[in-house]
């Protein structure tokens, strides 16, 4: 088409106009080619973000929501001594990767400051071996606690103290006894998801253990955006829903040693890609299928995610609307030690009062925080016997999922259990009591007054 203008020298037609807009395609394509934050490297494929940012830069963004998620929630304070839990797989390499750059920063402040006033916290690792039950090869295991101790001590310093820890010692007797009752143990629940549960109870147990042994007064968990987002629709399946806002907060202090969940707004294809992009060493094992609900939905979510990368993000998000339980609170930072600007984002994000949910009672097998029904059903339990007590005791889920489903089965069950599970059952059902007392305290009769 001829431009019609005046001052055009063509005698063709001319051109120009539909020339135009192909080269402001071609510009728009190349500026979408590069990365949405320093518009100058080109965006790696593969990332949750569709290709948006460059390596360094999604790097540096993978890392924000990690230092921002520490920071905010006063994760990691400088007179702090953690211990990061190291499955070995991408989410807790990629925590401890974190961790230690954080740490090799406040290394640096402490030793360029005049007068090294604030400390650097200390960094320990711990991996918990269930080759007792799983049956992984000797060799493998082997293997898998070598690779861990060459990552560990390539990492620079401060040193890291690493503790290999078999699942068994949370009975504690010797390793025959704790891996033949192990297994009788989990092989007595008939129920397959019962099984898993279980285990990850005793993993978690295994943590405490070793986190309080050893003086540690912080867990790390590399739990990320997609293993809290499989455990909103598992826990929602199995009749949790009330408890499940005390399991994916930043923050879960009922524990003996709180446990903190730095990679809570990090996607898994986020994490694999950052092991890739960076060379970070991971380790693979032989697969165990997760044949009961926690496979179910562990499937259902990864094709949820295939047709929409959001779904993840969208699950946690909304979950996250629950209203959490007091003991997700931050504590109060009153150390010294503590900058003064890290206290005040704690207090700017800390949890009101008003908004949360207080709970003094909780199952003593996963350690669920208890409703009025769980607290009603255990209200019968004064003349329990001992191995009674944990039954009386739990959770509903716990109950269905867990235990045996022949009573007479019970008292052997229970039997086999470790040592801390009951004990913990003895000090929860008092606590069930003293709260029902408290709930019930103006229909009860006072001791002067005479029934009529």
């Amino acid at each position: 088409m001829a431009c019609n203008s005046s001052t055009c020298q063509s005698n063709s037609g001319c051109y120009k106009r539909e020339e135009e807009p192909i080269s402001s395609k071609s510009s728009d394509s190349n500026q979408q080619s590069l990365c949405v934050k320093c518009k100058v490297n080109e965006p790696v494929s593969g990332t949750s973000d569709d290709g948006r940012f460059c390596r360094e830069c999604f790097r540096s963004n993978l890392y924000g929501k990690f230092k921002l998620a520490v920071t905010s929630n006063a994760m990691i304070t400088p007179s702090d001594n953690l211990l990061v839990a190291f499955s070995g797989g991408p989410s807790s390499r990629v925590v401890l990767q974190f961790v230690h750059e954080m740490q090799q920063r406040a290394q640096k402040n402490f030793d360029a400051s005049k007068d090294r006033s604030l400390p650097v916290f200390g960094v320990g690792v711990t991996f918990i071996d269930e080759s007792a039950y799983h049956s992984v090869p000797s060799c493998e295991i082997d293997k898998a606690i070598e690779d861990i101790r060459s990552i560990i001590s390539n990492l620079a310093p401060p040193a890291k103290q690493l503790h290999v820890v078999p699942i068994e010692s949370v009975f504690s007797l010797d390793s025959l006894d704790g891996r033949e009752r192990l297994k009788t143990l989990v092989d007595s629940v008939s129920d397959a998801t019962g099984k898993e549960d279980l285990l990850l109870y005793l993993r978690m147990l295994a943590l405490q253990k070793v986190a309080s042994e050893n003086g540690y007064n912080r867990l790390v968990l590399g739990l990320c955006t997609s293993r809290i987002a499989c455990h909103v629709i598992t826990a929602t399946v199995k009749g949790q829903g009330y408890s499940l806002p005390a399991d994916i907060q930043y923050v879960d202090s009922r524990w003996e040693i709180p446990v903190v969940l730095p990679l809570r707004d990090c996607l898994a294809q986020e994490l694999n890609m950052l092991c890739h992009l960076d060379g970070l060493k991971t380790l693979e094992f032989s697969n165990v299928p997760c044949s009961g609900i926690n496979g179910l939905v562990s499937s259902f979510v990864k094709l949820l995610q295939e047709e929409n990368p959001s779904r993840e993000c969208t699950i946690v998000r909304t979950a996250g609307k629950l209203t959490p339980f007091h003991f997700n609170r931050i504590p109060e930072l009153n150390d010294s030690n503590v900058p003064l600007a890290t206290r005040r984002r704690q207090k700017r994000f800390n949890l009101k009062p008003s908004e949360s949910i207080s709970s003094e009672s909780f199952c003593p097998l996963c350690f669920s925080p208890l409703s009025k029904s769980d607290l009603l059903s255990s209200s019968n339990i004064e003349s329990c016997q001992n191995y009674d007590i944990l039954d009386a005791a739990c959770c509903s889920s716990c109950r269905f999922q867990i235990f045996p489903k022949d009573p007479s089965s019970m008292e052997h069950f229970l039997s086999v259990l470790p040592q801390p599970l009951l004990a913990r059952a003895q000090n929860c059902s008092n606590g069930n009591r003293s709260s029902l007392r408290k709930q019930i305290q103006d229909c009860l009769l006072s001791e002067s007054e005479d029934e009529t």
